[in-house]
C-alpha cells in the first residue's frame, strides 16, 4: 500500500477544500478525486489544486480508466485537459491519453479522441505513442478498432501517413477491417508524401483493405491510379482502370483525367487520343477538364494546330473553352515566339466576355520581352493599371528578370520596391534572379548584399542562390573564395546539394587543381551528398583529363556500388583517357568488359578507339575496327572517316584515303575542311605538290571548297581539338619567310621557298600549308573565271 505523508481526507463536498490530514492512500486519493468530478454535470476543477503536488502518472491513468467516471467522457476530458495544463510533466507519457480513449469511443466522441490524438503527435518526438499503439503494455486496455482506425487518420492529419500505415498493418493482423474512408485517407496520403516507397506501399494497402473485406469505391481506384501515373506506370495504371468492374466500381471523369494528364505530360498522346476514344466507348462525356488536359499536353509538345483541333472539338460538344484553356494556348503560342497570334486569341477571349486575367497579361508580357518587344511588353503594363487587373508577384519578377538580362541592375532594384509598395513580397525567384543578374555584371559583393537581404526578410534561401555564386566565382578563378562560400553556406541557411559540389570540382577540374577537386568529392561524402551520375561523370572527365585514369575506375566501381547506373559518357570518357595515356589495350580491354556488362558502345566510342589506334600508330588495327563496326550496320560519322583519312595520307596510302573519301560521299557525308587538309597537307609533306595542284583544281572546279577553307594557324586533334604545334628557331625563320611571300601575294617564291625547307628536311608550322593552299585557290579560281570570259 502506498502512504503519502500529508493528510487524510474525507469525502469532500463541491466548493470546500480538503482538509489537512497526516496522511492518505493512492485509492484514498483516487476515491477523493472521483468523488469531486462526479459531484455534479460541470466538476469544481479548481477544488482539485491541492492535489496537485500528490498526482502521479499511475493515478492519473486510475482516475481516466475508472469505471465510475466511464459514464462521463465529458468530465474525463475536461479533467484530462486540466492536467495537461497543470501537471504537463504527467501527460507527456501516452499512457494517461490512452487510458481516457475508450470512455470517448463507447460515446461517439471520435472528433475529440482524434483531436486529442494529433496534439499528442504534435509534440511526440520520440514517437511513444506509436510504439505503445504498437507493442501497448499489460496494464492498458486492449487495443481497439476504434483506437487503431482513429490512429491511422490522426498520423495521416500529422504529416506522418508511413507511420499510419504500419498501425494499419497492426488493424490487418487483428483482422478489424478498417473504414473505407480511413483506407482513402490513407492511400491518398501515401501517394503525395515524398518517398521511393510509397506507391508500392500503397499497392499493398490496396491488396490489404480488399482482403479485410472493406469494397473499394472509385475514389480509391483513382488515388492509386494517380500514384502509378506519378511515376510513370501507365500499363499498371491501365490494369488497375481495366480491373475497377470486377470491383463494381465504374471509371469517372477524374480516373481518365489523372491518366490523359500524366500521357499528356510525358507527351504520349497517341496513348491518349486511344484512352479518350476507351473513354467515350464506356459512355462517359469528356468534361472541359478532360479538354484542357489535352490542350496542356499539346501546347508543351508545341503541337498548337493540334490544340486548337482540341478547342474545336470542345465547342462542338456544347463545352465553352474558359480562360485556363486559353492561357495555356496562349503560353504555347509565346513559347514558339508567335506573339501576334497569341494578342489575336487574346482579343478572341474579349469577344467572348472571357477577361484576361493576370496569368494572361504575365504570358504575354513576358513573351514580349522574350521576343525583345519590350515597348510592347511595357504597353500591356499600362493596360492592366487601365482594365484593374493588379499585378502580381510573378508580373514583378518578369520586370525584374529582363532588367537583369539587359544588366540594368539599377532598373531591376527599383522594380522590387514598386514592387515592395504595390503590397506585394519579393520572394526567392525574385532575390535569385538579383543575385544571379549582380553575378553576371561582376558585381559579386551587390550579390553579397541580396543574399543578406533575402536572409533577414525570413525567406528560405534555395541552393540556386548559392549555386549562382558558386557558379560566378568559379568561371572567375575565385576559387578559395568558392570553397569559403560553400564551407559556410549552411551556417547562412542554404541548402548545399550535389550541384553547388558539382561547380566547385569542376572549377578546380578546370584551373588544372584534380586534388582539390578529389579533397571536395570526399567532403560530400561526408555531408551524406549522394553524387548523381553527372556528377560521378565530373570527376571522372577530371581525372582521365589529367592522366589519372586508373583513379577514375575507382571511382567508376564506387558509382556501380552506390546503385547507379553509368552511361555512355562515363564509359567513353574512361575509354578516351587510356588512349589519351597511349594505354590502347587498356582501353580496348575495358571496353570490351563494359560491352559484356551491356554498355552499348556509339559513335563517339568508336571514333575515340579509332584515334587511340591511329595516334598509336596502329592504322592496320584501326582499319579493321572500321570494317568491323561497319558491317554490324553502326552508325558512323564525318569524324571516323577523317580519322583514318588523315593517318592514311600521313603514311602516304593515297589510294586508300580516297576510296575512304569517295566511301563517305557515296554514304552522303559532307567532306569538311578538316578532310581536304589532311588530303592536301599529306601531298605536300610528301612532295608531291603537283599532285596537291591537281586536286585542289578538281576540288575548285567541282566547287567543293568553300572559300579560305584552309585558314587554320593550328593543327587541331580531331577528337580532343587539342593545339600541338612544334617548332625551332630554322622552323620560324622559314614560316615567317614563307608567309610573308604569301601575303604579298608572291606565291610562285613562296612555293620555291617552300620546296627548299623541304629539301632540308625543315619541319614547317601548319599556317605555312593554310596560306600557301589558299595562295593556290586563289590562284586556280582567277584562271577558272579568266577560262570562263
Amino acid at each position: 500500500m502506498v502512504v503519502v505523508q500529508t493528510m487524510v481526507v474525507k469525502t469532500c463536498r463541491p466548493n470546500m477544500s480538503p482538509p489537512t490530514p497526516t496522511a492518505i492512500t493512492q485509492p484514498q486519493l483516487l476515491q477523493s478525486i472521483t468523488s469531486i468530478l462526479t459531484s455534479s454535470k460541470t466538476p469544481p476543477l479548481h477544488a482539485l489544486s491541492s492535489y496537485i503536488p500528490h498526482l502521479t502518472e499511475s493515478l492519473l491513468t486510475s482516475i481516466l480508466s475508472s469505471n465510475s467516471l466511464g459514464s462521463q467522457p465529458t468530465t474525463l476530458l475536461s479533467f484530462y485537459q486540466w492536467s495537461r495544463t497543470h501537471v504537463p510533466s504527467l501527460t507527456r507519457s501516452p499512457t494517461p491519453l490512452l487510458a481516457l480513449l475508450p470512455s470517448l469511443f463507447r460515446h461517439n466522441k471520435f472528433s475529440d479522441a482524434k483531436s486529442l490524438l494529433v496534439s499528442f503527435i504534435s509534440s511526440d518526438r520520440q514517437n511513444h505513442l506509436h510504439q505503445a499503439l504498437l507493442h501497448p503494455n499489460r496494464s492498458l486496455p486492449r487495443a481497439s478498432k476504434a483506437l487503431l482506425d482513429t490512429s491511422v487518420g490522426a498520423y495521416i492529419q500529422s504529416g506522418k501517413p508511413h507511420l499510419a500505415a504500419q498501425i494499419f498493418h497492426k488493424m490487418k493482423r487483428h483482422h478489424f477491417t478498417p473504414n473505407l474512408l480511413t483506407c482513402n485517407t490513407l492511400l491518398n496520403a501515401l501517394v503525395r508524401f515524398p518517398s521511393t516507397h510509397s506507391i508500392s506501399m500503397c499497392k499493398a494497402i490496396f491488396k490489404d483493405m480488399i482482403r479485410l473485406g472493406v469494397s473499394p469505391s472509385t475514389t480509391s481506384f483513382n488515388i492509386l491510379i494517380r500514384g502509378y501515373c506519378s511515376e510513370n506506370k501507365f500499363k499498371d495504371a491501365l490494369e488497375l482502370l481495366s480491373s475497377m468492374g470486377e470491383f463494381d466500381c465504374v471509371p469517372d471523369n477524374v480516373t481518365y483525367n489523372t491518366i490523359l494528364d500524366a500521357l499528356c505530360k510525358k507527351g504520349q498522346l497517341a496513348e491518349a487520343r486511344n484512352l479518350l476514344l476507351d473513354m467515350k466507348h464506356r459512355g462517359l462525356v469528356p468534361n472541359r477538364n478532360t479538354y484542357n488536359v489535352l490542350v496542356c499536353g499539346y501546347c508543351k509538345l508545341g503541337w498548337l494546330k493540334e490544340a486548337a483541333k482540341i478547342i474545336e472539338l470542345m465547342t462542338q460538344n456544347n463545352l465553352l473553352p474558359d480562360i485556363w484553356t486559353y492561357n495555356m494556348l496562349i503560353s504555347g503560342l509565346c513559347k514558339e515566339g508567335r506573339i501576334e497570334e497569341a494578342f489575336k486569341l487574346r482579343d478572341e477571349m474579349q469577344r467572348l466576355k472571357l477577361l484576361p486575367d493576370v496569368i494572361t497579361y504575365n504570358t504575354l508580357i513576358n513573351g514580349c520581352f522574350e521576343k525583345r518587344s519590350s515597348g510592347e511588353a511595357f504597353k500591356l503594363i499600362d493596360e492592366m493599371d487601365k482594365k484593374g487587373v493588379k499585378p502580381n508577384a510573378v508580373t514583378h519578377n518578369i520586370l525584374v528578370k529582363w532588367f537583369c538580362k539587359e544588366g540594368k541592375m539599377d532598373e531591376a532594384c527599383d522594380t522590387v520596391k514598386k514592387m515592395e509598395e504595390s503590397g506585394s513580397s519579393p520572394d526567392c525567384v525574385t532575390y535569385n534572379t538579383l543575385v544571379n543578374g549582380f553575378c553576371k555584371a561582376g558585381k559579386i559583393d551587390e550579390a553579397f548584399r541580396m543574399m543578406d537581404e533575402m536572409s533577414r526578410k525570413g525567406l528560405k534561401m534555395d541552393s540556386f542562390t548559392l549555386n549562382t555564386v558558386l557558379h560566378t566565382f568559379c568561371v572567375e578563378k575565385k576559387l578559395d573564395e568558392a570553397y569559403q562560400l560553400l564551407n559556410s553556406a549552411s551556417k547562412r541557411g542554404y541548402i548545399i546539394d550535389e550541384v553547388s559540389f558539382g561547380t566547385l570540382m569542376m572549377g578546380y577540374i578546370k584551373s588544372e587543381m584534380v586534388d582539390r577537386a578529389l579533397k571536395v568529392w570526399d567532403e560530400m561524402k561526408e555531408k551524406q551528398v549522394i553524387p548523381s551520375i553527372i556528377t560521378y561523370n565530373c570527376i571522372i572527365g577530371g581525372l582521365c583529363q589529367y592522366g589519372k585514369t586508373d583513379q577514375a575506375i575507382d571511382k567508376l566501381n564506387e558509382l556501380l556500388e552506390s546503385g547507379l547506373v553509368p552511361d555512355e559518357t562515363t564509359y567513353n570518357t574512361i575509354i578516351h583517357g587510356y588512349c589519351r595515356e597511349g594505354e590502347v589495350e587498356k582501353a580496348f580491354q575495358f571496353h570490351n568488359k563494359m560491352v559484356e556488362k551491356s554498355f552499348k558502345p556509339d559513335v563517339f566510342t568508336c571514333n575515340i578507339l579509332l584515334h587511340g589506334l591511329c595516334r598509336e600508330g596502329m592504322l592496320e588495327k584501326a582499319l579493321k575496327l572500321f570494317d568491323t563496326w561497319i558491317s554490324k550496320g553502326k552508325d558512323i560519322d564525318v569524324v571516323t572517316y577523317n580519322t583514318l583519312i588523315s593517318s592514311l595520307c600521313k603514311e602516304g596510302r593515297f589510294c586508300d584515303a580516297f576510296y575512304l573519301l569517295a566511301d563517305m560521299e557515296r554514304k552522303k557525308l559532307v567532306p569538311d575542311q578538316v578532310t581536304y587538309n589532311a588530303i592536301l597537307s599529306g601531298l605536300t609533306d610528301a612532295g608531291r605538290i603537283k599532285e596537291a595542284e591537281e586536286y585542289l583544281s578538281k576540288m575548285i572546279e567541282s566547287r567543293k571548297l568553300p572559300e579560305n577553307f584552309l585558314q587554320m594557324t593550328k593543327d587541331q586533334d580531331i577528337v580532343t581539338q587539342e593545339v600541338s604545334v612544334e617548332s625551332d628557331p630554322i622552323s620560324v625563320g622559314y614560316t615567317e619567310r614563307i608567309n610573308q611571300l604569301c601575303s604579298e601575294g608572291k606565291y610562285k617564291d613562296a612555293m620555291l621557298t617552300f620546296e627548299e625547307s623541304k629539301q632540308k628536311g625543315v619541319v614547317l608550322n601548319k599556317s605555312v600549308y593554310a596560306n600557301l593552299m589558299n595562295g593556290l585557290i586563289k590562284r586556280r579560281k582567277s584562271i577558272s573565271r579568266s577560262v570562263m570570259l
